[in-house]
């Protein structure tokens, strides 16, 4: 099926060749980094994670996304999102591709990697992320491939994808959950060592992830003959408004916490986040402009009126998805630092050779999202079931 691939507009071509240069300069900038090791980064001793890791916590909740999709599809049988179920679990293999390439990016020397596997321990939560990151890209590739093929013949799924896509539900939670473990079992960083840590990180996965994929919908709905029905972006979007409304939740929960119990420690990476701390504010205007593009997108979302505008819907999904990204994948990370072991600020600013790195790793992603987006489009096209013909459910 990949020949769908290989055929496309100027616009298509434009697209991918664009992509490809960032490929291309991503991996020279990661070639220098490991040439020169980690210190070309602005990580130290007291910031050990730096943009690397955030990205790499964003988009496993990106991933984890891909269940709003499946549950009311594979469990309730809800047809109107029929459609854009294979395009949740292509989403989902590039979100966590990109993941996993965030991880190797952030090792000084990548071939460490293989200590995971050579050496399994099994009581620590980085084998068992590993574990279920590499499950959950597999099991996506092998639903949304499989289904993909069926119907490129004209036939429904076997039934052991419907099975899978059974086992896919709670494992798309687990990687998030056990994603939220490794910060939640630090006692030594305060912001991070709350209870609620996994269910803020599902609810922020359940609106950003959401959020991507109606607007990856809109795109490939302007450019194609692939048609994503207004019933099921419009359900998408009422998921997205109240995950965003629960999201928002959890988060004030953990201030009243930190403020009402005076605990030192937990209240000092909010002040940094927010008012700055020391002297050091470097995130003060990304962590405020997270917090209106938050309530502006919750509003757009919840006046029926806005939420099914032409232009007001994708407004309020930008302004969701941005906001998720600002809290989680710069002042989530970043603010568990604060304060170090000596009770001292020590601020992060990543460096050009590390922003190229990232914009390396999100350009295979895209590029691998933009291909098999490709091929779902084609099948959808030219198969048998013709343009608008939905993924069957597997035989029962």
């Amino acid at each position: 099926m990949l020949e769908k691939a290989l055929s496309g507009s100027r616009r298509y071509y434009g697209w991918l060749a664009f992509l490809g240069i960032v490929i291309v300069v991503g991996v020279i900038a990661y070639c220098r980094q490991f040439s020169h090791g980690l210190g070309l980064t602005g990580m130290s001793r007291d910031v050990t994670w730096g943009l690397y890791i955030s990205q790499f916590t964003f988009l496993v909740g990106v991933a984890a996304s891909g269940v709003m999709v499946a549950i009311p599809y594979y469990l309730h049988n809800y047809k109107a999102f029929a459609k854009i179920v294979i395009l949740g679990e292509f989403l989902a293999v590039a979100a966590v591709l990109m993941a996993m390439l965030f991880i190797f990016v952030d090792l000084g020397q990548p071939v460490r990697v293989l200590n995971v596997l050579l050496h399994p321990t099994p009581h620590s939560v980085m084998f068992w992320d590993m574990c279920v990151l590499c499950g959950y890209l597999v099991l996506n590739i092998l639903i949304g491939w499989t289904a993909l093929g069926a119907e490129k013949k004209g036939f429904p799924p076997p039934r052991w994808t419907k099975t899978l896509a059974y086992i896919a539900i709670p494992w798309a939670v687990s990687i998030h959950t056990v994603t939220a473990f490794l910060y939640a079992g630090l006692p030594g960083r305060y912001y991070w060592l709350s209870a609620i840590m996994a269910a803020r990180f599902l609810s922020s996965a359940f609106a950003a992830g959401p959020a991507l994929l109606i607007l990856l919908c809109l795109i490939v709905r302007r450019y194609s003959s692939f048609k994503a029905s207004d019933e099921s972006i419009g359900a998408l979007a009422k998921i997205v408004c109240y995950a965003m409304i629960t999201n928002v939740f959890f988060f004030l929960l953990e201030v009243f916490t930190a403020f009402y119990s005076n605990i030192p420690g937990h209240k000092a990476a909010l002040l940094y986040l927010f008012f700055g701390l020391e002297g050091h504010a470097n995130l003060v205007p990304f962590m405020w402009l997270a917090a209106l593009l938050a309530f502006f997108g919750i509003l757009l979302l919840t006046v029926p009126k806005w939420r099914r505008g032409k232009k007001t819907l994708p407004a309020a999904l930008v302004a969701v998805f941005a906001a998720c990204w600002l809290d989680k994948g710069l002042g989530l990370i970043l603010g568990g630092f604060v304060p170090n072991s000596f009770e001292r600020v020590v601020e992060y600013i990543p460096t050009v050779n590390e922003i190229l790195v990232v914009m390396g790793v999100y350009g295979i992603g895209f590029f691998v999202l933009t291909i098999l987006y490709k091929v779902a489009v084609a099948i959808r096209e030219t198969g048998k079931g013709g343009p608008e013909a939905p993924t069957p459910l597997p035989e029962q």
